[in-house]
């Protein structure tokens, strides 16, 4: 099955420069669970997500369907590391407690993942999928990041369109949950967020298309900004989950 592959050719970087998703999060999905045998993490990427998840759950499945992905991913005790695509993962029927998809549903088929969580779901199993906004600093330096999504907006893949909806429109096939506001936050230098922005599909469409760098030119007002130290980078998390 071919899938929307916008970060296998930058897998090292991506690893290196994502957010990471707070231990929160991961303790209110665990304790939304009856059992914590399996979680299955859908498109696991560097696998940040399943790594946290390893310390809730006896077992973690973490699938992608990029072979580099998968091999840039740190290794883990109690996490599994397969190539698979989302709307095939290979699990058994009603095998895991727990679904995780982390910034990646809008990649999906959508209908043909549902059908796939529906099948692989324990009774009483959770499926929860997230995405993040943009990332928020303080005025000063959001104006700039405004400035550096701008530069790129025409190189959004159209999916983009979902993820700045927060997920709006969704429905999970299951009987929903709530839980409560979680919001993602990095402690980053100037050289760590300009390494993300260059992650983005965005960014790295803009220099397939273009043979250039879309942030040199805004670089240097961002270093200005934000001098030689350590930034509070704040991301909230728009969250489905639902119980089968």
């Amino acid at each position: 099955m071919s899938f929307k592959d916008h970060f296998s050719g930058h897998a090292a970087s991506y690893a290196a420069y994502r957010p990471q998703y707070p231990d929160r999060l991961f303790a209110e999905l665990a304790a939304c669970c009856a059992q914590r045998r399996r979680v299955w993490d859908c498109a696991t990427g560097n696998g940040q997500a399943a790594r946290r998840l390893a310390r809730y759950f006896e077992q973690v499945v973490a699938t992608d369907a990029s072979e580099q992905q998968v091999a840039a991913a740190e290794p883990a005790s109690g996490v599994e590391f397969r190539v698979a695509p989302a709307e095939e993962s290979g699990l058994a029927d009603h095998s895991v407690d727990l679904i995780t998809v982390a910034q990646a549903l809008h990649w999906f088929d959508i209908d043909a993942f549902f059908a796939e969580a529906q099948r692989v779901l324990a009774a009483g199993g959770v499926l929860a999928v997230w995405s993040y906004e943009r990332c928020t600093v303080n005025p000063e330096i959001d104006r700039i990041v405004d400035a550096v999504f701008d530069a790129v907006e025409q190189f959004w893949p159209p999916e983009r369109d979902i993820v700045e909806s927060g997920y709006a429109g969704i429905e999970l096939p299951f009987d929903p949950l709530a839980l409560p506001a979680i919001c993602m936050e990095m402690r980053w230098t100037a050289d760590e967020a300009l390494g993300y922005f260059r992650t983005w599909s965005a960014s790295r469409r803009y220099l397939s298309a273009q043979g250039s760098d879309p942030f040199v030119a805004l670089e240097p007002g961002l270093r200005a900004a934000w001098g030689s130290g350590r930034r509070c980078m704040r991301w909230p998390l728009n969250l489905l989950a639902g119980r089968a």
